[in-house]
């Protein structure tokens, strides 16, 4: 009705001069009212508590680090590549104890008694094919048995510098994981008390192996000398038994391949450390046997990359000193040329062969002694005894037990040599 009087709250919403309010718009109080009180004032913003993503490094998780690596690997379960890898860093970490070692302790024995063998071989067939006929019998059967003692040498001398070189390279391995650097004098006090054992094994493991060969080879030339159709049961049990001794043979390698590394880190004896190497290469035996045998190739390509050239640059000479070849009508000086330049290319051939092959025993005895750390560090927490026992030393302790040896036995109680 227009002659109404607006009520109070139309009066509210009218503007000074009688003119209407505006609306009030969304969000918004109408003019006049009463306001709603303020907020309380908040705290200003705080990041939770912890290390954030990313804060200690790009793409790290909150809270994460690294295991340490005090020196040749890092103090936890080794990847395959590492265990491929850290051999080969072996020789480059420390070459005047490692090179030096395989050089003075395999390569130089190995070439003396290989040129023993090559000149001794070489000069008593010689004068089996000089002599008469009525003397060449008895010649020929003393240059088969000093050819076979000769033989038997050769492997005594390759047991006790196989033994020697890996007792220092698996000693030296250990240090390294631990990021210590010693001496070839240093290691050898550590290893010397344990180089019986060490040759024991390896003579023992020979034996084993060539006896067992042996049998197989003695079954077989029984069949051939049977005669008849046992020639063909012959051939098929020597394909058989080849091949069967060969597949054994790989397997017992493998699963005491660790024999070494326990009986110079725990300090156990030859029978103790089979059962130890067989418990721990249980579950791992196929990553055991490839990184050895991936080991073996690499070594074996790069020992023939560097002994083919020196075999064909012999052929090449050989071809050059008499290029006619040896026929009825050779002078005995065109003999003896050829004779000797064969002879120098063949010791040349054999040192460089040996010491190569030293130095490759290293790379081979310091992945097995890698896998004994990596399984342990699986098996029975290795890591977490290595870690506590460099946190140890850094503080400044001394004293300290030997993390290699187990804890339950009573010899871990011996003080660790570096400290």
């Amino acid at each position: 009705m227009s002659g109404e009087q607006p009520g109070p709250a139309e009066e509210h919403w009218q503007a000074p001069g009688g003119a209407p309010a505006p609306e009030p718009q969304y969000g918004e109080y109408a003019p006049g009212s009463v306001s709603p009180p303020p907020p309380p004032p908040q705290a200003p913003y705080a990041p939770p508590y912890g290390p954030q993503y990313g804060q200690y490094g790009y793409g790290q998780q909150p809270g994460w680090t690294p295991p340490p690596k005090p020196g040749l690997v890092p103090l936890r379960p080794l990847s395959f590549g590492t265990l491929i890898g850290a051999p080969f860093q072996v020789l480059r970490r420390n070459p005047k104890v490692t090179v030096g070692a395989a050089l003075l302790i395999q390569g130089v024995p190995q070439a003396v008694v290989s040129l023993l063998i090559l000149g001794g071989v070489s000069v008593l067939f010689g004068r089996v094919g000089t002599a008469s006929s009525a003397d060449q019998g008895a010649l020929q059967a003393g240059a088969v048995g000093a050819a076979i003692l000769l033989g038997l040498v050769s492997l005594v001398v390759s047991a006790v510098s196989t033994s020697l070189l890996q007792g220092i390279v698996v000693n030296e391995v250990a240090r390294e994981t631990l990021g210590e650097k010693l001496t070839l004098g240093s290691l050898w006090r550590l290893t010397k008390s344990r180089i019986g054992a060490l040759i024991g094994w390896t003579l023992l493991l020979s034996l084993a192996l060539g006896v067992g060969f042996g049998i197989l080879a003695i079954i077989a030339v029984l069949l051939f000398a049977a005669g008849g159709p046992m020639i063909v049961v012959g051939v098929a049990f020597s394909i058989l038994a080849g091949l069967g001794g060969v597949v054994v043979a790989v397997w017992l390698n493998t699963k005491l391949a660790l024999v070494p590394s326990a009986i110079v880190l725990e300090r156990l004896g030859i029978g103790a450390s089979m059962t130890r190497s067989w418990r721990l290469t249980a579950g791992y035996f196929w990553k055991t046997l490839g990184v050895i045998l991936l080991i073996a190739v690499i070594v074996y390509a790069v020992t023939q990359i560097i002994t083919t050239p020196i075999a064909l640059i012999g052929g090449m000479v050989s071809v050059l000193v008499n290029p006619t070849g040896l026929g009825a009508s050779s002078t005995d000086s065109s003999v003896t040329q050829v004779f000797l330049s064969e002879l120098g290319i063949n010791v040349i051939t054999t040192v460089v062969t040996a010491v190569i092959g030293a130095v490759m025993a290293v790379v081979q005895s310091s992945a097995v002694a890698l896998i004994y750390i990596d399984l342990r560090m699986r098996k029975e927490g290795l890591d977490l005894h290595l870690i506590r026992f460099v946190e140890a030393r850094q503080a400044g302790a001394t004293g300290l037990p030997d993390p290699y040896q187990p804890a339950e036995r009573p010899a871990a109680a011996t003080a660790y040599p570096g400290t």
